[in-house]
């Protein structure tokens, strides 16, 4: 299957539409602010639920403690604000409050990534996949492109029990998710079939991976495309099927690689079927002030660059027979 940019949108966009819808069906659905409504694209309840929407200032830990507090009254609160300072800033009372308890609140890590651009390495969240993915009990969402982190929205309210942390970016990106394919968590999309190697991504980098899968099928290299929107629990069955039928795996993120998304998939593959791995992302690093574009130029997170190192990988392990 071709998949089409049916026009670029930021998946924050997708966010606050299901965002909206879920509002309109879930009459306990709370939404909650820190100093950041229109950013984070939460304006959309706010303006059609003002009595069900609650800003507290720059102050994300009493969020999170609010959230608790109203999860376990029966409602359900959606907190959203930077990932940076969503997942980061309050690592303790999610822990604590939202994981130990094991109850159902979402938060919306916005803005994840360097793609952010001009607002630099402070409101650059590259170390909430890691930091997220070792809380027991909490799910971890990462959709490609705005339909699909509409769909994740409304799964993690409808579908999924316990804690649930969603990232998504800011920039405009490819929209070229079919929205008819069923979202379900845990379940990972093979976006293309492949024999060569398989190329996994998450998050804004699953477009670059199919931009990557043209490049290498010109040089005769057929790449295998897989989607994992949900980093936690991870598809361990469409991982391991990968590493049997093609011999080799690229993981691609938009995070740091050191505990990352990257590897949690090494996670899988060393324990059930050890083959060679390529991890492609931040390398033990900020990022800085700058457009998306350059920013994913300057690090490599561009198809057009990341593909030379793939077939230097290829090379060097010789996994085509």
């Amino acid at each position: 299957m071709d998949y089409i940019n049916r026009g670029n949108r930021s998946t924050k966009d997708g966010f606050g539409i299901g965002l909206l819808k879920l509002g309109e069906k879930h009459k306990n659905l709370i939404a909650l602010g820190a100093d950041i409504t229109a950013s984070v694209v939460v304006n959309y309840f706010a303006e059609k639920f003002p009595k069900r929407f609650f800003s507290f200032g720059i102050a994300e830990q009493n969020c999170i403690g609010v959230a608790a507090g109203l999860a376990l009254s029966g409602k359900i609160p959606v907190f959203s604000t930077y990932g940076v300072f969503a997942a980061l800033r309050t690592t303790d009372q999610i822990r604590i409050s939202l994981c130990y308890n094991n109850v159902h609140a979402i938060i919306g890590g916005a803005h994840a990534g360097i793609s952010v651009g001009p607002d630099g390495a402070t409101h650059q969240a590259l170390e909430d996949i890691a930091i997220m993915r070792v809380l027991p009990y909490m799910t971890v969402l990462s959709p490609c492109d705005a339909t699909q982190t509409e769909q994740a929205i409304i799964a993690a309210v409808e579908q999924i029990n316990g804690p649930v942390y969603l990232r998504f970016g800011r920039a405009p990106v490819p929209d070229f998710i079919d929205p008819e394919i069923e979202y379900i968590p845990g379940k990972a999309q093979t976006l293309k079939e492949g024999n060569d190697i398989t190329l996994i991504a998450t998050g804004h980098m699953v477009w670059e991976a199919l931009q990557s899968s043209k490049i290498l099928e010109e040089k005769g290299i057929s790449a295998r495309v897989i989607n994992i929107h949900t980093i936690k629990p991870i598809d361990k069955d469409i991982i391991i099927k990968a590493a049997k039928e093609t011999k080799a795996i690229v993981t691609l993120e938009e995070h740091q690689v050191q505990g990352g998304f990257g590897s949690a998939v090494a996670e899988v593959i060393v324990e059930n079927y050890p083959v060679p791995l390529k991890m492609i992302g931040m390398h033990d690093r900020f990022g800085e002030s700058g457009q998306p574009e350059e920013l994913m130029m300057k690090y490599g997170l561009k198809a057009e660059l990341f593909t030379k190192d793939i077939l230097h990988f290829i090379n060097l392990t010789s996994v085509r027979s």
